[in-house]
């Protein structure tokens, strides 16, 4: 089953690799070289970042 839009805009996961610290990568060599680690380094961050929208609202 494949996926026909992204939930995160490339935005957001650009400024949280930013944050992170592998924006380089993602620039340099695309998504597909991001370690899986830092997939879900940015996954837990997204998830974070929509808690605290949620919360104050």
């Amino acid at each position: 089953m494949s996926r026909r839009g992204s939930l995160m805009s490339e935005a957001l996961k650009a400024e949280i690799a930013k944050e992170l610290g592998v924006y380089e990568t993602v620039r340099t060599e695309g998504w597909g070289s991001v370690t899986s680690r830092d997939c879900g380094n940015i996954v837990k961050k997204a998830i974070e970042i929509a808690e605290r929208s949620i919360g104050s609202k």
